[in-house]
């Protein structure tokens, strides 16, 4: 079903693989809100994109229009275009990107990460790239710690609610078995905004594959309808609208 793999570590499970997962995001002030999402992503080795049988096709397709600018050759054209921006060079080194699939021709992607190896198997950095609603698209370089934990100025307009200003700590650490990502907006004089993603690995196979589409149908649709519906609430609820800074162009080279 799926195209030859190349070694990574032993110990690790290989890509690609399907992770169901909760995504849920906790707003302390001004006033306490809190979120919960059901959905599935993919970990997909940049190299060896996965190769589903023709009737499953339509339920994903991993396109480099989705990512960075969107008018490279590849994904991993694309990213190695960034890196290249930043003076990396993975020498050919391995790429694993965590996120969801093109699903009947849509995908939205509010957060596409990329764990980025260098040739002898060790990790050079991880690649946070962060998309919108408004249609703009922002990639952060992160150099991770033992605990796959790292911090960055927030340099994007994401939500409605926060301005450009704080600082993120991302822990990403490689998936294993088990999915367990976080993201903490950190800003002054406010408690912090909190996103995370908790899951666990499955194999891919047709099974898993129909099961999981049919458990969450149009899931890559829900996301944006789902962020548009809690900022309503949001708004309606009188949390101040962030006025977004001027359209940017999407990131990266290639």
């Amino acid at each position: 079903m799926v195209t030859a793999l190349s070694a990574l570590r032993p110990a690790r499970p290989e890509p690609p693989a399907l992770y169901p997962c909760t995504i849920t995001h906790v707003r302390r002030a001004p006033q306490r809100y809190a979120l919960r999402h059901r959905t599935y992503m993919w970990l997909v080795d940049l190299d060896d994109l996965p190769m589903l049988p023709r009737p499953l096709r339509p339920l994903a397709c991993f396109s480099a229009r989705d990512h960075f600018t969107g008018r490279a050759a590849s994904i991993r054209a694309a990213l190695d275009g960034f890196l290249d921006e930043h003076g990396i060079d993975l020498h050919a080194g391995r790429v694993l990107m965590l996120a969801q699939a093109r699903i009947l021709g849509y995908v939205f992607n509010p957060l596409t990460l990329y764990w980025c190896y260098g040739a002898d198997g060790s990790l050079r950095c991880v690649v946070a790239e962060v998309h919108n609603t408004y249609g703009e698209r922002h990639a952060y370089l992160l150099h991770t710690d033992a605990a796959g934990t790292a911090t960055v100025a927030k340099d994007f307009y994401v939500s409605p609610f926060n301005p450009v200003d704080g600082r993120y700590e991302m822990r990403l650490p490689p998936p294993g078995q088990r999915l367990r990502l976080s993201v903490r907006l950190q800003r002054p004089g406010s408690p912090p905004f909190t996103a995370s993603i908790h899951g666990e690995r499955r194999d891919v196979t047709a099974t898993a594959l129909l099961r999981l589409a049919l458990r969450h149908p149009w899931s890559t649709l829900m996301v944006p309808a789902a962020i548009r519906f809690h900022g309503i609430r949001l708004f309606l609820r009188g949390l101040p609208v962030q006025p977004r800074p001027g359209r940017r162009a999407p990131e990266s080279t290639s």
